[in-house]
């Protein structure tokens, strides 16, 4: 097999990935509105809960929430049974991701989580689904197929994620008036802290 062929392979991947997204953000609409208005109500932290590839993708998620205004971290959801429920309090709001939104791990913890008295934020594929219905609000994100050529593997279904994840972190720093003297103070270490650090000193 030549080269070729394999870039070929690469530039489909990334370019069905790009699709994804480009649908997902097509369909932003007033179920947005609401998950975003939601998060931003909250008096608590936002708890991201996933499981498996949408775990993976969860942490990135919670992470880029805690660095840009919006506490947040993330509660994997087989781990949630075991005592990390302790770690959701009444006030936080929790965003479940599952793509199926029947992930059993995942909308089994919705029972739970209602009794600590957070509310929910179900990011799924399937606005029909157990975890969507179960919700306060959804963030849909429906990925026709995977990249993949068996249209088994996260792929789209998790690039997609990610970044509807993102668009939620960008509306809520927005919402929070979040500048970059607070970035600042959250990132003050490596090239970026560096970075901030000198056009503070510049400004002086």
């Amino acid at each position: 097999m030549g080269s070729s062929r394999w870039t070929e392979i690469g530039r489909k991947t990334m370019l069905a990935e790009a699709e994804a997204i480009s649908m997902v953000a097509g369909l932003l609409d007033r179920r947005f509105e609401d998950a975003v208005n939601l998060l931003l109500s909250s008096n608590g932290r936002i708890v991201v809960l996933g499981l498996g590839k949408s775990g993976h993708v969860g942490r990135k998620i919670a992470a880029t929430l805690a660095s840009t205004g919006t506490p947040a971290f993330f509660v994997h959801a087989a781990e949630a049974f075991h005592g990390d429920f302790g770690m959701i309090t009444a006030e936080d709001v929790v965003l479940a991701i599952s793509n199926s939104g029947e992930t059993a791990e995942v909308v089994g913890a919705v029972t739970h989580i209602r009794k600590i008295g957070a509310r929910i934020v179900a990011l799924t594929g399937n606005a029909e689904s157990s975890l969507a219905v179960a919700s306060d609000a959804v963030l849909y994100c429906p990925v026709q197929r995977e990249a993949d050529p068996l249209d088994l593997a996260p792929t789209s279904s998790s690039t997609a994620t990610l970044a509807l994840g993102d668009a939620v972190a960008v509306a809520l720093m927005t919402g929070k008036e979040f500048d970059a003297e607070g970035f600042a103070a959250f990132h003050p270490g490596g090239s970026l802290g560096k970075k901030l650090s000198a056009e503070n000193v510049g400004s002086e």
